[in-house]
């Protein structure tokens, strides 16, 4: 069997690759370089092609045949919240068309099983506890927006091509597996104060109101490689006869507020840590925790890691590097 993982070279794609080359199965990445690194690959063969490009989903098709792939993780992709408000025409071009050309590309070359990676994005502002995948998604931005039209797009697929398709939404990943795989963009909360940290700034805190035990808002962090593990459960799950989901959330059904990741930063370094205070930011919902019910009950999948962890592995791959 082969693999086919699209955006292989990525932060959260690599650790995918790396735990599918770990069980013994044959890895082709595809990836355009953008963002991701060749050498977080391995030994698994590299090609190098933008998805969004004109004609690419029929070279993409040319690799899926020659590879004599059986499914396909896709995970390329824009993610910033901000910048698909800034430039939503960019965001809806190639995260939409991007998916199109993959499903263009598995329908050509007949490879039914597709994981897509989706997103938390998708539920926009729930006024709930915990978010469960019945909640009627309301996105509050592009990128939440064309993560929900990709999972519509799925079901398209599987209508007209009789493929097996899953959608797993995100909460917020953090943490690294390994030195080499760690996330070396600074778009995500633990990734910012380490680099608040290595230019002697103070982190800030946006937002010190919300109805919440100490006013800061409260996510749901799920360790990379308990996310890469739910990749490929959501892999065998495909291959399953009964499948009765085709979305689920991925997360620890456990919050963490804003201040409680800076005192795991500082416990893990060592180092007493002051935040500055700012105020809110438009459109940060004051929770977003998700419930992990579906996922457990049915593939069988839950975390093993806590923040702690997920902190401290973050902390150790920075170190590791510098």
């Amino acid at each position: 069997m082969t693999t086919v993982v699209i955006g292989g070279a990525g932060y959260i794609g690599s650790h995918v690759v790396r735990l599918l080359q770990q069980r013994g199965q044959n890895v082709v990445v595809v990836d355009d370089l953008s963002t991701g690194f060749a050498e977080r690959v391995g030994d698994s063969e590299l090609v190098q092609l933008d998805v969004t490009s004109d004609g690419a989903g029929e070279r993409l098709a040319e690799v899926l045949r020659r590879s004599g792939a059986d499914s396909v993780i896709h995970f390329a992709a824009h993610k910033q919240v901000g910048e698909s408000v800034e430039k939503p025409e960019m965001y809806w071009h190639d995260n939409i068309g991007g998916l199109a050309h993959v499903l263009e590309a598995c329908a050509l070359a007949e490879v039914r099983d597709v994981v897509f990676s989706s997103s938390a994005a998708v539920y926009g502002m729930p006024d709930v506890d915990l978010v469960t995948e019945d909640l009627t998604p309301q996105p509050i931005n592009p990128y939440g927006a064309t993560k929900y039209v990709g999972e519509w797009m799925l079901a398209d697929a599987e209508r007209a091509h009789g493929m097996r398709t899953v959608a797993l939404r995100y909460f917020n990943v953090a943490g690294a597996g390994a030195p080499e795989l760690a996330d070396t963009l600074v778009m995500n909360l633990v990734p910012i104060i380490l680099d608040a940290l290595d230019r002697g700034a103070a982190p800030v805190v946006f937002g010190t109101d919300y109805p919440t035990p100490d006013g800061t808002c409260i996510r749901d962090y799920v360790h990379v490689v308990d996310l890469a593990d739910a990749h490929v459960a959501a892999l065998e799950y495909l291959r399953r006869e009964e499948r009765p989901h085709r979305v689920f959330n991925v997360g620890t059904g456990t919050g963490s507020s804003v201040l409680e990741v800076i005192d795991a930063v500082a416990r893990a370094t060592g180092r007493e840590i002051t935040p500055e205070l700012g105020q809110r930011r438009a459109g940060d919902p004051a929770r977003l925790v998700c419930s992990t019910d579906r996922i457990r009950e049915t593939l069988g999948w839950s975390s093993s890691k806590t923040l702690d962890d997920i902190v401290r592995s973050a902390v150790e791959a920075r170190a590791a590097r510098d």
